[in-house]
């Protein structure tokens, strides 16, 4: 009986906890969720943003002016009274004198341009790419009347002297090399190598003799060394002797052929031997185009190409990469009759 007694007092309590709803866990995390969308909402856009803008800076830098000319400024002064700085560097050839060219007609547009320094450090290079520099520098000289002075760095040999007597007068620093008067004919023979080591032979018919001399397939003989010598090196010496006795009026023709002689000159001894005016640094060369233009103070710029992400690119595939085609082979294998010293 007291089992049932107790029986009935339990029953209520267990029907109350039956009966009585349980509540359900709160949500955690929501917050958190929804920060993290807006900030990759975000990320996604920034990033989008960054690469429209990316596309137009290569779009500009590589649209930008490629023709056109920078002036870096090397001294100030007065801007009606300018002093232009054009670089003749390295092996000449004929984009190095395509090169000249373009950096006299833009100093030539400009008004105030009262003089020009030709700053040549190089050993030379093709007949024909020394000779345009040389005629596009008279030819400047003599349509504007304004002085070219001609300031030789380390080096200034061969076509480098070349084109420096077309300038009003020559200044060199105190170790420059220069002279080298002469021209240099430069040719390979492979009949040898192709006959002997590799079994091939080479075939050529021509309509005549003489078409096949100086080919690299054929052997070297002294009849044709005595034609390339007659046909070839003395008329391009003796255009050197006439251009520097031109340019340079204290020495005669015999004067000139004695120091024309393929050697190499101190600048000590081109002054003795007055291939040059005077030595000097490149302020003393400013200070020489001033008094030539009558002036006292001047402005002196440097023509520079402007960068172009284009031309950038174009410069390093061309370092990187060496390309093989036709022109190419056609170069190597023909002669090369250069005025260049090959001490270099």
């Amino acid at each position: 009986m007291d089992f049932e007694q107790n029986n009935n007092q339990k029953g209520p309590t267990q029907d109350k906890a039956i009966n009585e709803p349980t509540s359900k866990p709160e949500k955690t995390g929501t917050g958190w969720r929804i920060f993290l969308g807006i900030v990759l909402a975000l990320s996604i856009l920034v990033n989008i943003l960054l690469v429209f803008m990316l596309i137009a800076v290569i779009a500009v830098f590589a649209a930008g002016p490629r023709d056109t000319l920078a002036e870096e400024f090397i001294q100030t002064g007065p801007r009606r009274n300018k002093i232009v700085i054009i670089k003749l560097e390295g092996i000449i050839d004929g984009l190095q004198a395509e090169n000249i060219q373009k950096q006299l007609k833009r100093a030539r547009k400009d008004r105030r341009v009262k003089g020009l320094i030709i700053s040549v450090n190089s050993p030379g290079g093709t007949i024909s790419g020394s000779d345009q520099i040389y005629n596009e520098i008279r030819k400047y000289r003599n349509e504007s009347g304004i002085p070219v002075v001609a300031f030789m760095q380390g080096m200034a040999a061969s076509g480098g002297y070349y084109a420096s007597v077309a300038c009003d007068k020559i200044m060199a620093e105190q170790t420059t090399i220069t002279g080298s008067i002469g021209v240099i004919f430069g040719h390979f023979v492979l009949q040898q190598l192709l006959e002997e080591k590799l079994g091939v032979e080479p075939v050529m018919i021509a309509s005549g003799a003489k078409k096949t001399w100086l080919s690299m397939f054929k052997p070297f003989e002294e009849e044709q060394r005595q034609y390339v010598q007659d046909r070839l090196i003395n008329p391009a010496y003796e255009r050197f002797v006439e251009v520097v006795d031109e340019g340079r009026p204290t020495l005669d023709v015999n004067e000139v052929k004695e120091v024309a002689d393929g050697g190499i000159y101190s600048a000590k001894e081109a002054l003795k031997e007055e291939l040059i005016d005077d030595i000097g640094y490149l302020d003393d060369a400013i200070d020489l185009v001033k008094s030539l233009a009558g002036i006292d103070k001047a402005q002196v710029v440097e023509y520079r190409r402007p960068f172009s992400l284009a031309g950038f690119l174009s410069l390093q595939n061309k370092k990187n990469i060496l390309q093989f085609d036709r022109a190419m082979l056609y170069e190597l294998s023909t002669p090369q009759l250069l005025y260049l010293w090959t001490g270099y």
